[in-house]
């Protein structure tokens, strides 16, 4: 049986999906990060664990496949090139398997437009023009320290400034909490050792929830900058497809980002699967309605 694959690979997991000609689903998997800017040559590997688990046990030939790569740019590595190869050899597929950023594959997931913007928050932020399979300009996405504006480490980060500000306010206190200390001072050490600030998005957003005028603030900025993010790639018109962790589930960022987009009456869709994203471009590419990118973006 000849299928087509679909992967959405990222800095905490890979996952991978099987589809015949049709569209329908026939397998799914999933396995470690497949970042290769960060994980190196381990990132084929585990992309190719993720998709010999979809495939399963049933004898299947792989025509072609998308997939939708975080730091996909690492790809210019030889090493890294020459292991992705090898893990394509040893799966057996007869076809192209196509790289494309994650930005690509987020925006497939957002239904079945051609073109349009993606808009990305989870632990980073990037949003970026998607054309078929490439991406054709890009805003933000310039890591924590110089960006990554209204993301989740920007979240946790708002909220550590703020708690240290305005001690001992119900952030303050929960912040504390979370980093086991006593007092602003104690905070102030604490975050000079550059914990994983992400990690108190989820507070900010539960307090935002139940009306912190401090959490509150810190949501209506992130989503500020956000859209102001959004409009760097130039593009009022465009429909947007929402991805990451923090406009897919139902946060008080999402919340805050739609109410700014309908304001605008732009057409909105959610990347809730972009592994299915990534096999429907495959299936479109097959039939030759989209063509392979002239370069990884």
């Amino acid at each position: 049986m000849a299928v087509v694959v679909g992967v959405d690979a990222g800095g905490t997991s890979s996952k991978a999906v099987v589809v015949d000609e049709t569209g329908t689903v026939l397998g799914r998997g999933s396995a470690g990060p497949g970042n290769p800017a960060a994980s190196g040559p381990a990132a084929a590997h585990a992309i190719g664990s993720a998709l010999r688990a979809a495939l399963g046990p049933a004898p299947a030939t792989v025509t072609s496949g998308v997939v939708g790569v975080a730091g996909a740019s690492a790809l210019a590595d030889p090493a890294i090139a020459a292991a992705f190869a090898a893990e394509w050899a040893r799966l057996g597929v007869t076809g192209p398997m196509t790289i494309v950023g994650d930005a690509v594959t987020a925006f497939a997931a957002g239904g079945d437009r051609a073109s349009g913007a993606v808009l990305i928050c989870g632990t980073g932020a990037v949003a970026a023009l998607v054309d078929g399979l490439e991406v054709t300009r890009v805003a933000d996405g310039l890591g924590w320290l110089l960006g990554d504006e209204g993301s989740g480490l920007w979240l946790g980060l708002q909220a550590v400034r703020r708690a240290a500000r305005r001690w001992p306010s119900p952030l303050a206190r929960r912040v504390a909490a979370h980093a086991g200390v006593a007092n602003a001072d104690e905070l102030v050490h604490w975050a000079q050792a550059l914990p994983p600030f992400g990690a108190l998005a989820p507070i900010v957003c539960e307090l935002a929830e139940a009306g912190d005028p401090d959490a509150t603030a810190i949501v209506e900025e992130a989503a500020t900058r956000l859209t102001a993010t959004l409009d760097e790639l130039g593009a009022p018109g465009a429909p947007v497809v929402l991805g990451g962790g923090l406009l897919v589930a139902d946060t008080p960022v999402r919340h805050a980002v739609l109410a700014r987009l309908h304001e605008r009456g732009t057409e909105v869709g959610t990347a809730v699967d972009p592994a299915l994203g990534a096999a429907r471009l495959a299936l479109r590419q097959a039939a030759g309605t989209v063509t392979a990118p002239s370069r990884i973006a």
